[in-house]
């Protein structure tokens, strides 16, 4: 499911135009925009003309509370109409007009484009820069949904485990500028409120036969299992009497150490889920998950860009074994091992399904947070090491998106959505004022 979002449309018109004809495109483009899902309208259902109705109409959208506004264009109208709304409300505009129609010997009947012509100067030259164009018979759904984006993270509440990973200060974050730019407030909890919730013996012995249906357990012993399934019950515990939507955990060193432990296991099976929960503190991951979480994308992983092979031209997109346990390949071993911590980091073992994939950062540098984009294909390989990973061929030769990576200083987390959003984040950047990076 996307992110639910509430939008705003009104429609505004001339009477030097054909007016009347533009109503009636527009109570037919009311109709089908109901069928659109996951969005909750507020329409203007009379087209708006004068100055006065604007007012009003914009009162109403306020009052609303609408995450963005759609303004369409059905004839030329007056430059006042989409000023007005922009002094109400504080959220991206998508300016669409109608296609023109046919010509009849006469004047131009609509002249609609010409009117976002006009809104779009009179916007940018007031300083306003989360909005967006599009002409034709019907909404463009990318807006919407990078519109879900940004709301996603307005509306999030994130936790913050621990603190960041000892010496990634590269994933560090202020949290006054996530809420400046956000509208988040990050809650902090110490490491033991997420394993230490009171859990049932049959909550627990239920969680197991969950834990050993996903993986062939021969290399850790039932102490470990059990505890993979403890923390699984305390986690999803934890998560929910917070009302947290993500959850950024210090995972090393002091976890496995206080706990038994890693949570690594916990984690993928938990994600596996819908749970967003990000590695090593890592906030801004944890946010670069949400985002893909609110395009409906599956189950997103925060992965290392681990190693690079320049001749052959890709990259292993890998973490210590946290990957979603639903991203598994079903054709490789699905397990869980313990091969750091001195026998205590119980983490998933798998390689990771086939299918083209996105990488996504939201990465703060310099005063700027910026987004990282880059796609390319998820291709098989044979289970070879521990941990949960994938091989990657990216549309551009490793070595270039290598440069740019390092250049930028973009943090070496990156979480990988399988599918294709990259329109539509950077729309959704734009309307953060945040830079691409690609």
């Amino acid at each position: 499911m996307k992110q639910k979002v509430k939008l705003g449309v009104v429609c505004l018109t001339r009477t030097t135009y054909e007016y009347k004809t533009a109503q009636a495109m527009y109570t037919k483009t009311i109709e089908d925009l109901k069928k659109l899902p996951d969005v909750d309208f507020t329409f203007i259902e009379d087209c708006v003309i004068e100055i006065e109705d604007a007012e009003k109409a914009a009162v109403k959208l306020l009052s609303a509370n609408v995450d963005g506004v759609v303004i369409i264009s059905g004839t030329f109208h007056l430059g006042h109409l989409a000023l007005i709304f922009a002094k109400y409300i504080k959220k991206p505009f998508l300016l669409w007009a109608y296609n023109e129609l046919p010509y009849d010997g006469g004047k131009i009947r609509l002249n609609a484009v010409c009117g976002l012509n006009l809104n779009a100067s009179n916007l940018y030259k007031t300083g306003k820069d989360d909005y967006s164009c599009t002409i034709g018979d019907s909404i463009d759904e990318k807006w919407v949904d990078a519109l879900r984006v940004k709301v996603a993270l307005q509306n999030a509440r994130v936790g913050l485990v621990g603190y960041r990973a000892h010496g990634f200060f590269n994933v560090g974050v202020d949290d006054m500028d996530i809420y400046q730019k956000t509208g988040i407030l990050i809650d902090h909890y110490e490491i033991a409120d997420m394993f230490s919730q009171p859990v049932t013996d049959v909550e627990i012995e239920e969680e197991e036969k969950e834990v050993r249906s996903l993986f062939i357990c021969k290399e850790v012993n039932d102490t470990q299992v059990k505890k993979v399934a403890q923390l699984c019950v305390s986690a999803s515990k934890f998560v929910e009497k917070n009302g947290l939507t993500a959850v950024a955990v210090r995972c090393w060193p002091e976890f496995a150490a206080n706990y038994g432990i890693s949570p690594c296991a916990a984690m993928s099976i938990l994600q596996s889920k819908g749970i967003i929960l990000s590695c090593e503190g890592d906030v801004e991951g944890a946010l670069s998950m949400l985002a893909g979480a609110a395009l409906g994308a599956e189950t997103p992983f925060l992965a290392d860009l681990s190693q690079v092979d320049l001749q052959e031209d890709f990259a292993l997109m890998w973490h210590c074994g946290v990957a979603p346990a639903n991203l598994w390949d079903g054709k490789s071993e699905r397990t869980l091992d313990t091969y750091f911590a001195g026998g205590k980091g119980v983490t998933a073992g798998f390689v990771m399904k086939e299918g083209h994939v996105n990488l996504i950062r939201f990465d703060t540098a310099r005063g700027k947070t910026r987004m990282f984009l880059a796609a390319g294909e998820s291709i098989e390989m044979k289970k070879q090491l521990c941990g949960t990973y994938t091989k990657v061929k990216f549309e551009q030769n490793i070595n270039e998106l290598l440069n740019t990576v390092t250049e930028t200083g973009v943090a070496h987390h990156l979480a990988m959505l399988y599918g294709e959003y990259r329109d539509v984040l950077r729309l959704a950047a734009k309307m953060m004022n945040y830079e691409v990076i690609e």
